[in-house]
């Protein structure tokens, strides 16, 4: 081993100098300097000039910038890219403005900053050391290099120190394929670790029936921290410990109560909190995504439906930062494992036994048609559904009319709905205007079980704006400060006659919002009720030319849709004398009112409520299942996409409508969904206006004075339990474990 080593030291030289005078040899210079060349050579031409500045590269994820004062805008330079900013902005924002992707752990664009993880370590010119971007505001004139040595080896150093402790779980973790800590390691870490000694483990949380942890990979961003706090209202989660006994938890034993507790999963970067239902099902390359709508509440928030063949395995938020930003509730969440259980799969007869039979489509539609011919048209009667889309009820109500009966409208609206004006049933400030209302006042709603992203706004109008929030209707927790004014009409009334002290605080409100709930539609005084609240809203100025603060909040998916294509029935008590009942998924109707010798016929997807007085029964295609229209509280119109395959022999709900219509001999006249949109455009052409916000045209105050007299019976919770409120979840294992632990009801 010496005589080698020895060896190559002899040889080393010696081949070097072989080298040099070979190069001198061989080599002949090619470009000639000013040393070199004759006095007689042409004058040197101007020194070339200095390169133009780099072009301007998109920012990051297509984020946009506003600048709300001009004057305040300041100039960084990020890598040698000039960037204007508006003041306040941090480094880190900056940088994504400039295109350049910084990585981060603890920063999240909607939370407060912790600045905790160090990852987003940068350069900055003229400072003694990395500093971090999260946290530093943009200066003007600041100078950052976000690609040099210093600031790789800075985050190489971070992303060991948190694999020092992290396990080596990703082949049966639930995060793997979408990990940040994966991503961000391969990307910025170092290829080999220098922690020999053993690793610390962290004893496990149970957080309730939806949330599953494995607190050993937590790497303490406190990102599900400070969720809990600032957007879901509750303080269930926190820090314990210190130093390397530190660890995320609650601090005594309980569950996380929160209707927004999945959305941890999404925020958490590693794989500490991951879906309990979702647990081990499959991987993210495995599955197929499809842009959806969720139609368990009103608001129509954006969902990606992930699936695997036949079958829904999660669902995930889609980015809107007009509804739903990018959270959405437990239930829409975690409701998908009721798409496969219940389900309607052939069409069905009622026996004389009592007993249902399968039979082809062909035999029903004909025994459905022979009954409604031989059935008086003022005794027809048609219910569409909370889940219907808005093809189905053009459907349902272009056949009825055919049929002549005019005895249609959708469950939730009411026995005797108001759709002459359309600002008098839908939020006219948008869920995304809520955020500029300083004063509300609820009156008959529980927002945060009626519509979870709503009350998300105004809670965060509240935190930013130290909103006021009067409320009137039963005892609840808002998750908010508020005020509790009330139960019931008597204190609109004192409201409206200016006697209550909450009188000057809207009277004093630069925006003030009403928020009305749905569940006073079912109340006979709803006029006179409405009434009042027009009152209210006239002597607070609650609508303006600039502002309309009078807002509805609805409970079901299909009302706004169903009330814009006139689904009013002629009589209020048209079913107490029905003889031929259709439901199409409707199954919170009062079937006591339905006369004995009625025929029933159920259309829908699950073997729900209704189908145990249906005569026949036709399945139908779920949201998942479908191309349908919805339209949202605010008014605007979204649609669903097919994501899985239909169940059984089912079909979409208008192609049954069209079928049974040949087959009763008043067929109607589209064959396409686009020719079936094509009829719902002559008669509300702003449901075709996908993805727009269809503002109302007139406003409550060309309504004429109510005569109807005030009932004082206080005003009931229109959802009993937030996790059972349609087919769909109360078919759904995972919402009923949900009522269990969480409700205990």
């Amino acid at each position: 081993m010496g005589l080698g080593m020895l060896a190559s030291r002899v040889i080393r030289p010696t081949a070097s100098k072989l080298s040099r005078s070979s190069s001198l040899h061989f080599i002949r210079p090619i470009v000639s300097t000013p040393e070199t060349s004759s006095a007689q050579s042409q004058p040197q031409p101007d020194p070339t000039p200095d390169p133009p500045p780099p072009s301007p590269r998109p920012p990051v994820a297509g984020a946009r910038v506003h600048f709300p004062n001009p004057e305040d805008a300041i100039e960084v330079f990020v890598d040698g890219y000039s960037v204007k900013v508006p003041k306040g902005m941090t480094v880190l924002q900056a940088c994504e403005i400039a295109g350049v992707d910084i990585p981060r752990f603890c920063y999240h664009s909607r939370l407060s900053i912790a600045g905790n993880c160090r990852m987003c370590l940068v350069e900055v010119e003229k400072t003694p050391k990395p500093v971090a971007s999260c946290a530093m505001p943009a200066l003007p004139g600041m100078k950052i290099k976000t690609d040099t040595p210093l600031a790789k080896k800075a985050r190489e150093g971070v992303m060991e120190f948190l694999l020092m402790n992290h396990p080596l779980d990703c082949p049966i973790c639930d995060q793997g394929g979408e990990c940040d800590l994966q991503d961000q390691s391969m990307a910025f870490g170092s290829d080999r670790g220098r922690f020999t000694e053993v690793k610390r483990a962290v004893v496990d949380k149970n957080l309730g029936p939806l949330v599953k942890t494995v607190m050993t990979r937590c790497i303490q961003c406190t990102r599900c921290v400070r969720f809990a706090t600032e957007v879901a209202g509750v303080q269930d989660l926190g820090m314990l410990g210190r130093g390397s006994g530190e660890e995320i938890g609650t601090y005594v034993e309980k569950l996380m109560t929160s209707e927004l507790s999945g959305n941890v999963i999404d925020i958490c970067p590693v794989g500490a909190l991951t879906s309990k239902p979702y647990a081990f099902k499959a991987r993210n390359w495995e599955l197929k995504g499809t842009e959806s709508i969720d139609v368990t509440d009103a608001v129509g928030s954006n969902i990606r439906i992930d699936s695997r063949g036949p079958e829904v395995l999660r669902i995930l938020p889609r980015l809107n930062e007009d509804i739903n930003e990018e959270w959405i509730s437990d239930k829409t969440r975690f409701c998908y494992d009721g798409l496969k259980r219940q389900r309607l799969n052939d069409p069905m007869i009622r026996g004389a036994d009592g007993r249902f039979k399968t039979v082809s489509w062909r035999d029903a539609l004909a025994v459905v048609a022979e009954v409604v011919l031989q059935v008086k048209p003022e005794e027809i009667v048609g219910i569409a559904g909370q889940l219907s889309d808005a093809e189905s009820m053009m459907a349902l109500k272009d056949f009825l009319n055919r049929m002549g009966s005019n005895n249609v409208w959708c469950e939730g609206n009411g026995p005797n709905p108001d759709a002459d004006l359309r600002s008098g049933y839908i939020m006219n400030s948008g869920i995304a205007g809520l955020e500029k209302a300083d004063v509300f006042l609820l009156v008959g709603t529980q927002p945060r079980v009626e519509a979870a992203m709503v009350n998300a706004r105004i809670r965060k109008a509240v935190r930013a704006n130290q909103a006021k929030v009067g409320y009137i209707g039963p005892a609840t927790d808002l998750n908010y400060d508020h005020q509790h004014l009330g139960t019931g009409p008597k204190t609109l009334i004192e409201l409206a006659e200016g006697r209550h002290p909450f009188c000057s605080a809207l009277a004093n409100a630069k925006n003030p919002a009403i928020i009305v709930g749905a569940g006073l539609f079912e109340r006979e005084d709803k006029d006179a009720i409405f009434s009042v609240v027009e009152t209210i809203a006239k002597n607070a100025k609650v609508v303006r030319p600039d502002w309309n603060g009078f807002n509805v909040l609805l409970l079901k998916a299909a009302q706004a849709a169903a009330l814009d294509l006139g689904l009013v029935p002629e009589s209020a008590n048209s079913i107490e004398s029905a003889k031929f009942v259709y439901l199409m998924g409707a199954d919170d109707v009062n079937m006591e009112k339905v006369p004995s010798d009625a025929f029933v016929v159920y259309q829908g997807h699950h073997g729900d409520q209704s189908v145990y007085r249906a005569n026949i029964i036709l399945p139908a295609a779920a949201f998942s299942e479908k191309e349908g229209i919805y339209e949202n509280t605010e008014g605007c119109s979204q649609q669903t996409l097919p994501a899985v395959p239909t169940v059984g022999d089912a079909r979409d709900d208008w192609k049954i409508i069209r079928a049974l219509s040949e087959v009763a001999g008043v067929r109607l006249p589209y064959d396409s969904l686009g020719a079936i949109r094509a009829r719902i455009r002559t008669v509300a052409p702003n449901l075709l206006n996908m993805d727009e916000r269809e503002l109302a045209t007139f406003s409550a105050s060309l309504k004429p004075d109510c005569s109807h007299k005030m009932s004082l019976t206080d005003f009931r919770p229109a959802i009993d339990n937030f996790y059972m409120t349609d087919s769909i979840t109360r078919a759904s294992k995972i919402m009923a474990q949900c009522s269990a632990t969480l409700l205990k009801k």
